[in-house]
């Protein structure tokens, strides 16, 4: 019997004791694991470097930087316009980089830029006169100084002008009343040869000595380099004018005609040609003016109606 409650009591003690441990209560989470995987901030991965960054070679090798382009600058007479034209072209396909630069005016003109310092390589002039002066003001050695062409007079007129009066069939008509002439200045070369031409004329009885005063009297304008003279006898302006043959070019065929003026008349001129004495350029000077001299450079000359000159003559 004893026993019987020693092991009742027993099994009392041991219920009240389970009763006093705390029990874990499960809880419900208050967050999906979805939202809180987004609203936790994503951990960086750290990705490891492939390769070392490759250089790619150039395909070509560094070009060289080209020379610089030189520029010749040659001072001409107007009548050389054409020729001289052709003849720079010429060089610059000879000599690569180099350009030819042309300044084309009266020979009194660029004499006296020359005169006045103007940074020039080549002189070519339609009279020894003005390279004489060239030599003169210290820019042309005169030993430097060739003839390279000559040239002959010409008298123009237009083709088409019945505005014309006086009409012009041969020289002597120059000195009709009412015809209008126009000549270069006689500073120009081609203008002191007219004069020439006109004081030749009054000894030839079949001109009489009061030629050039009335073919003087007719001159209504005088202009300051050849190719002046040809513009206004090609627009009609002028009845006549007195050129060089070379200037009746192709191209002003087309408007004007042209009387000869014989030999006995007529006056040959002489065109000399230097290398500038203090140019910049004065290995280019000397070839520029070697081509000139040249056959090839001849040849051009004479295609435009110069006559050509023996190299080395003066």
């Amino acid at each position: 019997m004893r026993s019987k409650v020693l092991s009742l009591l027993l099994l009392i003690v041991l219920l009240a004791s389970a009763a006093c441990i705390p029990q874990a209560t499960p809880t419900s989470p208050t967050t999906a694991p979805e939202t809180v995987a987004a609203t936790q901030a994503p951990v960086p991965t750290a990705i490891p470097p492939t390769e070392a960054p490759i250089t790619v070679p150039p395909t070509q090798a560094p070009t060289q930087t080209p020379p610089s382009a030189k520029t010749l600058t040659v001072l001409a007479a107007a009548s050389l316009t054409e020729s001289f034209t052709e003849l720079g072209k010429m060089f610059e396909t000879q000599n690569p980089g180099v350009k030819v630069s042309i300044s084309f005016a009266g020979s009194q003109q660029l004499a006296q830029q020359l005169n006045q310092g103007v940074d020039a390589d080549v002189f070519a002039s339609a009279s020894p006169k003005y390279m004489d002066a060239a030599v003169t003001s210290k820019r042309v050695n005169e030993e430097d100084a060739k003839t390279f062409v000559k040239n002959r007079l010409v008298v123009i007129f237009p083709k088409d002008n019945p505005a014309n009066p006086a009409g012009l069939k041969e020289l002597k008509d120059l000195a009709k009343p009412g015809l209008k002439l126009d000549l270069a200045d006689k500073a120009v070369p081609v203008g002191q040869y007219a004069l020439d031409f006109l004081d030749k004329a009054v000894k030839d009885p079949g001109f009489g000595p009061q030629f050039k005063d009335n073919v003087l009297k007719n001159v209504v304008s005088y202009e300051d380099n050849v190719k002046a003279v040809v513009t206004k006898v090609s627009l009609g302006e002028v009845d006549a004018g007195i050129v060089y043959v070379t200037d009746v070019t192709v191209a002003a065929a087309q408007k004007i005609g042209k009387l000869d003026i014989p030999d006995a008349l007529n006056t040959v001129a002489t065109y000399p040609i230097a290398p500038i004495f203090d140019s910049k350029n004065i290995d280019l000077a000397k070839a520029f003016v070697a081509l000139v001299l040249s056959p090839d450079g001849q040849a051009v000359m004479s295609k435009y109606g110069f006559i050509p000159a023996a190299e080395g003559s003066k």
